[in-house]
């Protein structure tokens, strides 16, 4: 997990995973190892016809596909409810927990609607949602937030009948939490001098759940990602 999307990079992920369990390598223990996803679904099926018995993480932030498509749209396209589906047939062909990622972002994905989708999607299932809190990063039309809200999320959550934990954050003092480092390095992109001839850098890219130096949340409350020259962002989960 972490930067860039590893399924985008299959073979040698499969790959990377044989020889980390390999018996004569370093013989890492299969439940060790993770796959953080944010879901194309060509993988998707080719994954779920592995027989690795690694743990899938999906990163999926939102409960329909107009938001979804805002806040990752490196993965329009992918109707969300087949990437859910995806994840879900994963869990039941192998007969494993997997864990859902949702990086709660105030007045974009916490409404009662996106709560009751969750409990459609994953009550009775073998699933545990990871709820996320949002790293705050020089742009200030996100907001972070705060523990009771994070609580209060999960309680609604938990009276839809889902299995909810709320994962710490480490490094947000130095920087170095999740998004964090590639917000900085964007910002200090954007306000060098441009070389003549040089590629110019997609600023946004960030590692929160998308393109979160363009999110924005709206009257409508979903969110907009138009950057300030018309460009949409890149994003991951």
């Amino acid at each position: 997990m972490g930067m860039g999307e590893p399924l985008f990079n299959y073979d040698n992920v499969i790959k990377s995973i044989h020889i980390l369990r390999d018996r004569k390598g370093l013989d890492f223990p299969t439940d060790g190892i993770t796959i953080s996803t944010t879901g194309p679904l060509p993988q998707m099926k080719k994954l779920r016809e592995e027989h690795l018995k690694i743990q899938l993480t999906l990163s999926l932030h939102a409960t329909n596909q107009h938001v979804r498509d805002y806040i990752m749209p490196h993965m329009k396209g992918y109707d969300i409810n087949e990437v859910v589906q995806s994840v879900l047939s994963y869990s039941e062909r192998h007969n494993r927990s997997v864990t859902i990622a949702y990086l709660l972002i105030p007045g974009v994905n916490d409404r009662a609607n996106d709560v009751k989708q969750l409990g459609r999607w994953f009550r009775d299932k073998n699933v545990l949602i990871n709820l996320l809190q949002y790293n705050e990063t020089d742009c200030k039309a996100v907001r972070r937030p705060n523990k009771q809200e994070l609580v209060a999320f999960r309680d609604k959550l938990n009276k839809v009948g889902l299995t909810v934990k709320i994962r710490e954050s480490r490094g947000g003092n130095i920087k170095a939490a999740c998004g964090q480092l590639v917000s900085r390095l964007n910002n200090r992109n954007m306000s060098a001098p441009k070389k003549k001839g040089a590629s110019e850098l997609d600023t946004g890219s960030s590692n929160n759940a998308g393109s979160s130096s363009r999110l924005k949340p709206s009257k409508r409350r979903y969110v907009n990602n138009k950057s300030k020259n018309g460009k949409k962002g890149s994003s991951h989960k």
